[in-house]
């Protein structure tokens, strides 16, 4: 029987390619560059998973709003469910899924605030509009009509109808530091690639390893 040729994928890359990778931070960004170019929506969306008090783990889509060596970066309000159980258990993962490229990358570890002048700079380049809503919206707490929310929001735009709008007290950064990355291409018949980095502290080298499907 002849050797099957190569498998071909959406960004043009042979199946395993990415595997010769030795740097995951490098990698990521190479995938969400062409995830920018591919997915119908937002590229920077990945799915944030918490544990609640309870042990049972709590997730919910939020956008990544930056990543460098100290981790990867996303902003919410302190009070709300997820800050709430960061501060009760500062650890994390991270799932961003590319169904238009055929990937996905896992991320687990301990989560840090952002500093307060990184929130600032941030929190000021946002839409007036969003921040605003920081203002108005006391996230993850019951509503008890959007009539409520409305007037909040109006009461917040006429308060900061002048000059520039400050960041809320409330409203903070979050920085997910990894000490696994996992990186997962799919393949037919479920034959997938998948490389997972590893280092035990922020100071170590990765260690890289496969993984059966």
């Amino acid at each position: 029987m002849s050797e099957a040729p190569p498998i071909e994928h959406p960004s043009g890359l042979t199946a395993g390619d990415f595997t010769e990778a030795d740097e995951p931070l490098r990698l990521f960004a190479h995938w969400l560059a062409e995830a920018e170019h591919s997915e119908p929506a937002d590229a920077t969306a990945m799915a944030l998973a918490t544990v609640g008090n309870d042990g049972l783990p709590n997730v919910r889509m939020v956008l990544l709003k930056g990543f460098d060596a100290r981790g990867f970066v996303f902003y919410t309000n302190e009070n709300s469910q997820k800050g709430q159980e960061l501060a009760a258990n500062p650890q994390a993962a991270l799932v961003f899924h590319w169904k238009s490229r055929q990937r996905q990358v896992r991320l687990r570890g301990l989560v840090t605030p952002v500093p307060e002048a990184e929130a600032d700079a941030y929190f000021a380049g946002r839409p007036r509009l969003s921040q605003i809503g920081a203002w108005a919206s006391k996230q993850s707490a019951p509503l008890e009509s959007r009539l409520a929310f409305e007037k909040a929001m109006a009461y917040y735009t006429a308060k900061h109808v002048a000059g520039t709008v400050p960041r809320p007290p409330h409203w903070c950064g979050y920085c997910l530091q990894p000490s696994t990355i996992e990186f997962w291409q799919d393949r037919p018949f479920r034959l997938h690639d998948r490389i997972v980095f590893h280092r035990d502290r922020p100071d170590a080298a990765w260690t890289k390893t496969r993984l059966y499907p």
